[in-house]
């Protein structure tokens, strides 16, 4: 599809994103769903966004809730009762982008089905405008936050130290709160509304959580808290003082949850297989996947190692607000350090290979290569997953850029190291 992702319709704001594309998102909804739930992050571009939006799902008779600006969960939570939720965010990336994802009733995201009907909807302009008297209706709702907090207070309650980075998106809204009225003393950071991220980057990496490791670290016993953009991811510092790797979070709640089974993307560790007991479903790289697998099998818990993470007994969208509170229950039992170093770690490397030419003939020369390999298993659901006694190594191309991506894993150095030269002489065959 050319207009969709992995995650919905996203770009830069008067180039890919424009006013009459976005108008013409809302017409092709509004034709198949004759009522929808709106919420939007910070963003500066997000009003024109929505308006654009709401002119083109009013224009074909769909009437329109407005929840103004709000986490992506809580949009995805409060989409039940209507015929769809569409949240206007660009998640992680820079201020200057913008796009726009789709929710089911249930809290889902838009399959592949049906995100190829709307983009079709839209190519070929097949909507009906309507006349005066058919018109869609616009309604408020003002308490969409207040639901969300709500439905998590029912269940859980934790004491503790947590310090909290809200990236000055939407959760500034909602997750200080929340953690508080839980019962924990909170020191909230980013957590002014600014859709330009003047704090920090609101991709929840490492390096653009100086200052919460910082004040993590002056606070003995503390953990904390880092949101992406729009709220579906969620990030940790344990109360060690330590970044938690999306990778190490996603064995924590599997470790501690114990499901019956999990679905996780490809690129996901090998370390899922040992922590849990019944059978891991790998996926395409994609939240839209991991959900979608988890209801066709019926399972509980899935995530990546992004940093999104779906509890399904709460939704089927990604919720960093639900992880967040979550975590600070894990560590009102436990210390998260401690739990983090019972986990079984190993070494992992990911590389980046620029590629020319035409894609279809290189993933040609990349079978034939990798199909030649002495594995002992091959998943090939997205790009090329190698698995090996003692490691595994995965080839996948990018989804948005002329990009190869290369991860491996073993249970030493000496082995990862190996599977990585494999990765070259692979790659230096394919791509020449």
């Amino acid at each position: 599809m050319a207009l969709f992702g992995s995650s919905g319709i996203r770009g830069v704001i008067g180039n890919k994103i424009t006013p009459e594309l976005v108008m013409s998102i809302g017409s092709a909804v509004g034709s198949v769903h004759n009522s929808v739930f709106i919420g939007r992050d910070t963003r500066s571009s997000g009003d024109m966004m929505v308006s654009a939006l709401k002119a083109g799902l009013m224009s074909v008779g769909s009437n329109v809730i407005d929840g103004g600006i709000l986490p992506t969960p809580t949009v995805a939570r409060n989409s039940k009762g209507y015929g769809c939720g569409i949240m206007v965010t660009a998640s992680h990336n820079p201020s200057q982008y913008n796009g726009v994802k789709l929710w089911n009733p249930d809290g889902s995201p838009f399959d592949e089905q049906q995100s190829e009907e709307i983009e079709k909807a839209i190519e070929g302009q097949t909507w009906k405008r309507r006349g005066y008297e058919s018109l869609g209706r616009e309604g408020l709702e003002h308490e969409a936050i207040s639901h969300h907090m709500e439905s998590i207070l029912s269940i859980l309650q934790a004491e503790g130290d947590v310090v909290v980075d809200c990236a000055s998106g939407p959760t500034s809204l909602i997750t200080p709160v929340l953690l508080r009225r839980m019962g924990c003393r909170v020191k909230a950071l980013n957590s002014q509304i600014d859709g330009h991220f003047p704090g920090r980057n609101p991709e929840p990496l490492e390096e653009n959580l100086r200052d919460l490791i910082t004040l993590v670290r002056s606070k003995p016993g503390s953990i904390g808290i880092a949101h992406d953009g729009d709220g579906d991811r969620v990030m940790a510092i344990d109360d060690s003082g330590r970044y938690l790797e999306g990778d190490r979070l996603l064995a924590l709640f599997a470790d501690f949850l114990k499901p019956k089974g999990i679905v996780v993307p490809i690129n996901a560790s090998m370390v899922i297989d040992e922590l849990v007991k019944g059978e891991v479903h790998r996926t395409r790289v994609g939240d839209v996947f991991v959900s979608d697998a988890m209801k066709k099998n019926g399972l509980s818990f899935g995530g990546e190692p992004s940093g999104t993470f779906i509890f399904a007994d709460q939704t089927y969208c990604p919720d960093g607000i639900y992880g967040a509170a979550f975590l600070a229950k894990m560590a009102q039992e436990a210390s998260l350090a401690d739990m983090v170093d019972e986990i079984p770690s190993y070494p992992m490397a990911q590389k980046v290979y620029l590629y020319e030419g035409d894609r279809d003939q290189i993933s040609k020369r990349l079978w034939t290569e990798i199909s030649s390999l002495d594995y002992e298993r091959l998943v090939s659901v997205d790009g090329w997953r190698a698995e090996f006694e003692s490691g595994w190594l995965l080839i996948r191309f990018s989804g948005t850029e002329p990009k190869i991506r290369v991860t491996a894993e073993a249970r030493d150095l000496t082995y990862m190291n190996c599977l990585m030269d494999i990765a070259d002489n692979v790659l230096e065959r394919c791509l020449r």
